[in-house]
């Protein structure tokens, strides 16, 4: 089993940044393998079955900002961020933490 983790913080106030939205796609095959939301920490934590991981796939994994800046009231011109990477070890820890601004972002990962 692969985790897949990740902490979103807010770089215009340096807040974390929950609520978010965010789902994995296995891009070869279009295959839905995550659906959840950023808890109220700005973090995510998800235990991903072995055999749906293929270390050969393309993984995209997309947090769906938009809301999140509009309840703050902030105009954004970055509503979606998404983060392509590979899986290659199906029991693999993945983190994928993001700095986002409403017209930027940073990311990077660790194992």
């Amino acid at each position: 089993m692969a985790t897949l983790t990740s902490h979103t913080l807010n770089g215009s106030d340096g807040t974390h940044a929950g609520g978010i939205p965010v789902t994995l796609t296995n891009l070869n095959t279009g295959a839905l393998l995550l659906s959840a939301r950023m808890d109220e920490g700005g973090r995510l934590s998800q235990d991903i079955e072995a055999e749906v991981i293929d270390p050969d796939a393309m993984y995209e994994l997309v947090f769906d900002i938009a809301g999140y800046w509009a309840a703050r009231n902030m105009p954004a011109t970055v509503t979606q961020i998404a983060l392509r990477f590979a899986m290659s070890d199906p029991a693999g820890k993945y983190h994928m933490p993001v700095i986002l601004n409403p017209n930027s972002y940073s990311m990077w990962t660790s194992a």
